[in-house]
């Protein structure tokens, strides 16, 4: 009777060895692990080295102005390809105050069509419907919507901005009287409308992958829906959320056609978001290929060189309040 416990067939060995730890990183690999391994080591070392230099050509190209100009350049108004005297302040100006008002439009509206179209307050079908269409945004080129702008929307929007302009011209925001439409706060909207879909693909995608846990956990404690969304789901996917809102911000800073089509293209500072205004990329479209002179197209590229340290600085800025909010949450 002992005898039947034993297993029908000795013959058969055990395959894996006791001692053998599945969960190890170290041991022998295949010569087909290590090759993958290397050549993935390649490929990001290939990334970093052509953004180096991509960065490095483009000091190359704008050394000219930075040695005649330096820092001074960053504050001065003045743009004059006659006399060869250039100044980045208006485009700057006009880049990020742009891009904030694409951002203060498109972040809010974004993360509610993200809850919209991720929690079960609609049907299935009709969250897949809206979440398809507000994608669909993103295919249409930038020039189709700055056609339907200048011919659709400006129109439209006149009336509103005069509006504006007449009853709260005390503030210095709107005291631009009669607005043709074609200025900064144009700009600013039809730059929300571009980077919508990157903000709520991005945020709905976030929220779909927090754990069901969570939002059982807290509803079962007493929770009700809108504060187990504020107080559990969005920050367990603020991380998330935040880069969808860089990516977003990173379209807005570098978007040219659309924005040159309804920004009006004047090198002014003005407090007024109904005043015509310039940006960086527009004014590199618009210049870049008549420039001869040298110094001409060194202070077009050191605009692009500024561009590209902004976009790096905000990102940089980006990483440390996900750390910093990271860090708090543990």
């Amino acid at each position: 009777m002992a005898k039947s416990s034993e297993p029908a067939n000795n013959n058969h060995r055990n395959l894996i060895d006791d001692s053998t730890d599945i969960t190890a990183t170290s041991g022998q690999n295949f010569l087909i692990d290590k090759g993958f391994t290397w050549l993935v080591y390649v490929f990001a070392a290939l990334t970093v080295a052509v953004l180096f230099w991509m960065s490095w050509i483009v000091f190359q190209q704008a050394f000219p102005a930075i040695q005649k100009f330096g820092l001074g350049f960053l504050w001065s108004q003045e743009w004059d390809t006659g006399n060869l005297l250039f100044g980045a302040l208006p485009y700057i100006y006009g880049t990020v105050v742009s891009s904030a008002i694409a951002m203060l439009i498109a972040v809010p509206i974004g993360l509610a069509v993200a809850l919209v179209t991720s929690e079960n307050f609609i049907p299935p079908s009709a969250r897949t419907t809206i979440a398809f269409i507000v994608e669909l945004i993103a295919a249409i080129p930038s020039v189709i919507i700055g056609l339907w702008a200048v011919y659709i929307f400006i129109p439209v929007l006149i009336p509103l901005q005069t509006w504006f302009s007449t009853t709260f011209a005390w503030l210095p925001l709107f005291n631009t009287p009669g607005p043709a439409g074609f200025n900064l706060l144009t700009a600013g909207i039809i730059l929300a409308i571009m980077i919508l879909p990157t903000m709520a693909a991005i945020s709905r995608d976030v929220l779909l992958v927090v754990p069901k846990e969570l939002r059982s956990g807290s509803m079962a404690l007493g929770s009700t829906r809108w504060e187990t969304i504020f107080r559990v789901i969005l920050p367990a996917g603020f991380s998330g959320i935040v880069g969808a809102a860089m990516l977003a911000l990173g379209r807005a800073l570098g978007e040219t056609m659309a924005v040159t089509m309804v920004i009006g293209n004047s090198a002014q500072i003005s407090a007024s978001l109904l005043d015509p205004s310039y940006t960086i990329p527009s004014v590199l479209a618009n210049e870049f290929a008549e420039a001869q002179d040298p110094l001409h197209l060194g202070a077009l590229t050191y605009l692009g060189l500024i561009l590209f340290a902004v976009t790096l600085a905000v990102n940089i800025c980006a990483l440390a309040v996900v750390q910093f909010v990271g860090g708090k949450n543990k």
